[in-house]
């Protein structure tokens, strides 16, 4: 199996930046995207960017060109840069792995977080 543990989160004031990590550990070699997703309080919890197991990246509208996801295959480690963060940021991110491992119902095995929350204050 894989597990996923995010950290820095934080209190930061609009127009900082912050680094978020989610490390993996587990069945490393079955995953291949890894993508960070956030709920904001009182709305569903959508993409922000996701990598591909051959570094490919896609992000969502409203981070793009602020936000950068990287990720260090040596430390089992995935990266979300953010930088310009806004009071509109403000949610819990969650680190999310989909991996080639078939589980009893048909469907490829994804891991969740436990999620960081980021609160920027205006």
């Amino acid at each position: 199996q894989v597990q996923l543990v995010e950290s820095g989160g934080a209190l930061v004031q609009a127009g900082e930046s912050l680094t978020l990590a989610c490390v993996a550990s587990g069945s490393i070699s079955s995953i291949n995207n890894v993508g960070w997703f956030r709920r904001a309080p009182g709305k569903q919890r959508e993409p922000v960017a996701v990598i591909t197991s051959g570094g490919r990246t896609v992000y969502a509208d409203s981070v793009s060109g602020r936000f950068t996801i990287s990720r260090d295959n040596a430390k089992n480690t995935v990266y979300l840069q953010m930088n310009s963060l806004n009071f509109e940021d403000t949610a819990v991110y969650y680190c999310n792995a989909k991996t080639n491992i078939m589980t009893t119902t048909g469907r490829y095995l994804e891991v969740w977080g436990q999620g960081t929350r980021v609160t920027v204050s205006s």
